[in-house]
């Protein structure tokens, strides 16, 4: 039997602070993710496949750092400053000026895209930058169980943070959309032409903005979490692990099979999500062949695609199970990435914009809800298995396992991401780099990818005593009462 503790929640400020990480942090890391693969390709003229194999190797070494820092965080005894909190501070400086740094590399010259400095510049910042994200995210996501741990809370935390990323996503676009719409040649933008020099100024001006903006909100964050639970807490008892011995606790997760299939659903969601974010410039460039406000398009689909869904998927959230809303969910996503399929016809421009908002904005929407299932899901299964373990206290289970199922699924959904930039980049690189049906070809990939995930997804099961399975019966019973 576990002890019996009174449930922490987040509310108030400390609800606020903790979830304004999915803004001022996602932020530039969104940023990044999205336009750097762009800024570098056709921009500093860095061969894509160089630009793919850097963003694909920090992938995999932050989510190997993940999974590291994960386990030396469970391992951590609390100091004054509490457990987990302290390496917030860590890894900031680091990733705040490699963030930094990323976006004033040597130039390639005009006759070489293969050109070494540059290269080896982009390799070696972003492979430090990534360690200290992953330091910082995973202490972030490590958090929630131990800080919110009644599944109602959760909802509402997994909610508060997808309006926040959504905001992100939005504002993370809103400003190089903008810079965009400045150029007199979007189509040609490497750093001798015009366009280019516009970009050179303007672009690392947003990244030191953004980075500045994540800076204070993760010390907001290190001001909003309590963790003076653990020297309150008298029953919690701490022991040094061997090297060994930890990294043996990733085992765990590794074998919770419900776990496993989340976090291969993940996977494949990360794949889908990186193939999106590395498509939105050029699709709109190359495909589309917007001018000047044009770009602002993209913007509002953004902004009312986004919030409608996911007010949307709040309401049906309510009504139905959590796993079938999430798989749901996933299937409009699938329906709207193999619509692209009639960007292969020779349409007028009006149509065609049509079924950019009708495709993009669905995808995008659900995309962007995902956070209201997968947080609240991920959270229950960890919270079960804390529940099933020998600990007589739950927060002493919790302490332990928390940053290896956080870190292990870290390191899955790293993957992901890693896998669509070595697939995007082979694919767009050389002459295919402003190819318009390749670019449609990608993104229908995304739905085949989304419906793997959906599969997965469709096989979770949570517990008997699970929140949300409660749920359902209560409904059911008040539905045969009113009968």
């Amino acid at each position: 039997m576990s002890t019996i503790t009174p449930p922490r929640e987040l509310h108030g400020k400390r609800l606020f602070g903790y979830s304004l990480g999915d803004l001022g942090f996602t932020l530039p890391n969104m940023f990044t993710g999205i336009f750097l693969f762009q800024f570098y390709v056709y921009t500093v003229n860095l061969n894509a496949l160089l630009v793919s194999i850097g963003v694909t190797s920090q992938l995999i070494v932050g989510a190997i750092a993940a999974i590291i820092f994960g386990v030396i965080i469970d391992n951590k005894k609390p100091g004054k400053l509490g457990k987990r909190r302290p390496f917030l501070l860590i890894g900031l400086p680091v990733w705040c000026i490699t963030t930094v740094l990323i976006w004033f590399p040597p130039l390639c010259p005009q006759d070489n895209s293969l050109y070494i400095p540059t290269t080896i510049f982009f390799w070696s910042v972003t492979m430090v930058r990534t360690i200290f994200r992953a330091l910082i995210f995973n202490v972030y996501i490590s958090m929630l169980p131990e800080q919110s741990q009644t599944l109602k809370n959760r909802e509402k935390v997994a909610s508060l943070r997808s309006a926040f990323s959504i905001i992100a996503s939005v504002l993370a676009l809103l400003l190089p959309s903008i810079i965009e719409s400045l150029l007199s040649d979007p189509g040609n933008v490497e750093w001798w032409q015009p366009s280019g020099e516009i970009l050179l100024l303007y672009i690392p001006l947003v990244g030191i903005i953004f980075t500045i903006f994540g800076l204070i909100t993760v010390i907001i964050i290190f001001i909003s979490v309590d963790e003076s639970f653990y020297h309150n807490n008298s029953n919690l008892n701490y022991e040094r692990v061997k090297i060994k011995e930890a990294f043996m606790r990733m085992s765990i997760p590794a074998k919770d099979i419900n776990f496993v299939k989340l976090m291969i659903s993940g996977f494949f969601i990360g794949v889908s999500g990186k193939i999106l974010g590395l498509l939105v410039f050029p699709f709109q460039t190359y495909k589309m062949e917007f001018q000047e406000s044009q770009f602002f398009i993209y913007i509002l689909i953004s902004i009312f695609g986004k919030f409608f869904w996911f007010f949307l998927w709040k309401r049906i959230l309510k009504r139905n199970h959590i796993l079938k809303s999430y798989s749901i969910c996933i299937l409009l996503a699938i329906i709207a990435s193999f619509a692209e399929v009639f960007f292969f016809f020779e349409l007028q421009f009006g149509v065609k914009l049509i079924i950019y908002i009708f495709t993009w904005s669905i995808v995008l929407g659900s995309m962007y809800a995902f956070p209201l299932f997968s947080i609240p899901i991920t959270a229950s299964l960890v919270h079960e298995a804390a529940g099933n373990g020998n600990s007589d206290n739950i927060d002493e289970a919790m302490s332990k396992i928390s940053g290896s199922y956080y870190g292990l699924a870290s390191f899955v959904r790293s993957m992901g991401p890693a896998f669509a930039s070595m697939f995007v980049g082979s694919i767009l690189s050389g002459p295919n780099e402003k190819n318009p049906d390749v670019i449609v070809i990608l993104f229908i990939s995304i739905g085949v990818f989304y419906l793997i995930a959906f599969f997965f997804v469709k096989k979770v099961k949570l517990s008997k005593d699970s929140y949300y399975n409660k749920q359902i019966i209560e409904k059911d019973r008040i539905l045969l009462e009113e009968l």
